[in-house]
């Protein structure tokens, strides 16, 4: 028997918010099919891409990330932090911010995890991810 997901409700979005979020899901499903998946390929990317922004606030980061989860189940869904997370830096990028783009991996049993930060800390996680997971790639 699989565990019961219970994912967060959706907000409502302007027809504008809704394109850019689908957008950037769009372009983090590019960024990771051509990555391969290869930490070195992302981390150049991104650095890329979220190059020359200023800081954006923990508001703007929330509802980035809220934009990003109610237009993608997978970026919803436990298991869709890598691409979730680059949605969000991504969103965040289009619309004049940056945010810290973190992956991190804990061990024993072998985990690992993506997540985005502010100046603040974390942004839309449970628990402190900095806890759990030893950061490896911070951008």
């Amino acid at each position: 028997m699989s565990p019961q997901v219970v994912l967060r409700r959706p907000h409502p979005l302007r027809a504008w918010d809704r394109v850019l979020a689908l957008s950037a899901v769009a372009a983090a499903r590019l960024l990771v099919a051509v990555s391969r998946g290869r930490p070195a390929r992302v981390r150049r990317a991104l650095r890329r891409l979220l190059a020359g922004a200023s800081p954006a606030s923990t508001q703007q980061a929330m509802a980035a990330h809220d934009a990003v989860v109610t237009v993608s189940l997978r970026c919803a869904s436990p298991h869709g932090c890598l691409l979730r997370s680059i949605s969000v830096a991504l969103l965040c990028r289009a619309q004049g911010g940056r945010v810290r783009w973190v992956a991190g991996f804990s061990s024993p049993p072998p985990a690992s995890h993506a997540w985005i930060e502010t100046i603040e800390g974390p942004v839309a996680e449970p628990d402190d991810p900095r806890i759990t997971y030893r950061p490896a790639i911070t951008i």
